[in-house]
């Protein structure tokens, strides 16, 4: 008889002599890991708990706390959703099932219009089967068996679907008790591991997302390995309500959409302020790491767009001109750029460029404009009007490495300023159709890779998904409420170079191509902005805020200081409101303290008298009276120190 060797994340080997569950393998490692067994990944696949393990394989258990496993517990949660409809509505239709981030969604066929007060039944039905703790029982069966279950049950959605299986193909079961359902999988093995979860909203959606068919209902739901994990997500989803970074750029005057400029942002004071702020903030800190800003064209003829190839792969999202024949001889058709690095070839390309030249690097706070559909536009966080902090660097392959380094160390002290202390880092790499030799790949990816090693940082990498134009490293930001932001990004490109003819004269006295770099910090100005919004709920830190301090006078009598006072705090370079209406000093405090304004100051009798102002910061406390020239140091030390 073979024995049956299985080869166990840590490197030890078990030996079975008949083939054996994972759900088994999982009980002789452990009764911990038993009971928080989902599935399995063999080989790198994962497959469900109770699949057999029939010869020599690497297995790792895929347990309810794992990533993975989150996700198999909320696909599962889909399933118990159709079981607990079907129950209390027999004659819903099930179509779709799949899970999204953070949870799932059900699209159904029911002529009933699912109210809140439906799913809050339907809801509970789940729990009361999931109390239950049933067993999923996995059937493996030829299409024609598959056919014949949902033709008995007239799940027309789901005989459509298996139209697009193969005759010769099988089809996989899960049976909830009476409740049959199709997938793929993997499943839970047993509703014992389904323990916190929501429906939480109903919306329409098409039929294969098709307008011709039939509009179905849409159940979301979202579900996590524990109750806790449940809470604080839904905690976090009602506090991003509250943070709308639309709803408090009205709430602080910061900016505005209408509908003569769709995507296209109305800054206003304040707002436009916070953007000066950070673009000043973001070119000393360019310049000094050895950027050269420039500025490039907003329409640029098509000719360019055509040889750099975005007018084939991108015209659509682009926003076309064309001059009057009657003002030209000829009609000529440009676009407004939608990204800067061609124009930042053309920059490059003035001159003869020597490898001791080499690296050149290149930024420009860039306008762009990009045509997004208008059911895609959100806030400042999907525009179509958009600034970036755009840079491109031209250099040999052999300083990759050091440019990847060096920008990671930028952008790491960029976003530690902005109080992001966290963040994660995804190398991209070849995707199947790509231009450049698998050597001059190999060089670059190699080079992203060890930059991030030599830097001790953690990253994770992701097969296939670089541009076809060369490997990149992406950054992505958690905010206070734990959700993901991709910001800055770092890419190698090996196709626009020899697109757009770009070369320098290497030691060796030949011409040769450069490699281009593209990076971003913010990526767009307006998006950042908006995170930014949401992430401090309009508390900005001293350094950021576009007003830093407010003066208030508690009576007329006093207004002549005050406006001194103010006077004296702008010519420090001080960003100041000076509040001389005619209400009282209590109302006034309130009114500021609403805005989120850092510091208020407040002069009366008493501080004439001393010389001094009466000091309140934003949260409350009273910091007593201070000469102004104390005051102004605490100001002075707190911009210093990018305090949050």
């Amino acid at each position: 008889m073979k024995m049956i060797n299985i080869t166990l994340p840590d490197s030890s080997i078990k030996t079975f002599e008949n083939p054996i569950s994972v759900e088994d393998l999982s009980k002789s490692i452990g009764a911990g890991l038993a009971k928080a067994t989902v599935a399995g990944k063999v080989n790198g696949n994962l497959v469900d708990a109770v699949d057999l393990l029939e010869s020599d394989c690497s297995v790792e258990i895929i347990r309810d706390q794992d990533h993975e496993g989150i996700e198999i517990i909320r696909h599962s949660c889909a399933h118990l959703f159709g079981h607990a409809l079907k129950q209390i509505f027999p004659e819903a239709k099930m179509a779709i099932g799949p899970i999204i981030e953070n949870g799932f969604y059900y699209d159904i066929d029911l002529d009933h219009s699912l109210s809140q007060e439906d799913l809050e039944k339907i809801e509970k039905k789940m729990k009361d089967l999931a109390k239950t703790k049933y067993r999923v029982i996995k059937k493996v069966v030829p299409k024609k068996e598959a056919v014949k279950v949902f033709k008995e049950r007239k799940e027309i959605y789901k005989l459509e679907i298996l139209k697009e299986i193969k005759e010769d193909e099988t089809v996989g079961l899960y049976y909830h008790d009476e409740y049959i359902d199709m997938c793929r999988g993997p499943h839970v093995n047993s509703m014992s591991h389904i323990k916190a979860f929501k429906l939480t909203h109903i919306a329409g959606a098409y039929w294969r997302g098709d307008s011709k068919n039939k509009m179905l209902q849409r159940i979301y739901g979202t579900a996590w390995n524990s109750e806790k994990e449940l809470k604080k997500y839904l905690n976090n989803i009602e506090e991003a309500s509250k943070r709308d970074h639309r709803k408090l750029g009205q709430k602080y005057d910061l900016f505005h959409f209408q509908e003569e400029a769709p995507g296209m942002v109305f800054w206003h004071p304040k707002g436009w302020t916070i953007f000066r702020i950070l673009e000043d903030y973001i070119r000393d800190k360019q310049i000094k790491a050895g950027y050269q800003e420039i500025k490039t064209p907003q329409v640029v003829d098509r000719k360019l767009w055509e040889k750099s190839g975005h007018w084939d792969k991108y015209r659509e999202n682009m926003y076309i001109t064309e001059i009057d024949e009657e003002h030209a001889n000829e009609k000529r058709v440009n676009a407004l750029k939608p990204m800067n690095c061609p124009c930042h070839v053309q920059v490059y390309n003035q001159g003869i460029k020597s490898y001791r030249d080499l690296p050149i690097r290149l930024a420009e706070f860039g306008s762009c404009h990009r045509y997004e559909a208008s059911g895609t536009l959100h806030g400042l966080m999907r525009v179509r009007q958009m600034t970036q902090d755009d840079g491109h660097i031209f250099c040999t392959e052999d300083q990759i490495e050091e440019e990847a380094k060096n920008f990671i160390n930028l952008l790491s002290e960029i976003y530690s300023d902005l109080g992001f202390k966290k963040y994660d880092i995804k190398l991209s790499t070849r995707p199947e159709v790509r231009v450049g030799s698998d050597k001059v790949w190999d060089k670059a990816e190699s080079a992203l890779e060890n930059a991030i090693k030599k830097l001790n940082l953690p990253y994770e990498v992701s097969e296939g998904d670089g541009a076809f134009y060369g490997p990149k490293l992406d950054f992505v930001l958690t905010d206070a409420l734990d959700r993901e932001w991709q910001c800055g990004t770092f890419q190698a490109d090996f196709n626009l170079p020899e697109r757009l003819e770009a070369n320098f004269v290497g030691e060796d006295g030949v011409r040769h191509r450069p490699v281009m770099m593209h990076r971003a910090i913010l990526g767009s100005f307006e998006r950042f902005i908006g995170i930014l919004i949401e992430e401090y709920d309009g508390n900005f830190p001293l350094w950021l805020s576009p007003i830093q301090v407010v003066i208030m006078n508690i009576s007329d009598k006093h207004a002549k200081k005050t406006k001194e006072i103010a006077k004296k705090l702008k010519s420090k370079g001080f960003r100041v409101k000076l509040d001389l209406r005619n209400e009282k000093i209590t109302y006034k405090i309130r009114d500021h303290s609403m805005q989120r304004i850092p510091f208020q100051l407040v002069v009366g009798d008493k501080e004439i008298e001393n010389n001094t102002v009466s000091v309140r910061a934003r949260k409350g406390q009273d910091l007593g009276s201070l000469t102004l020239e104390d005051f102004s140091k605490l100001l002075d030390k707190n911009i210093k120190s990018k305090e949050v």
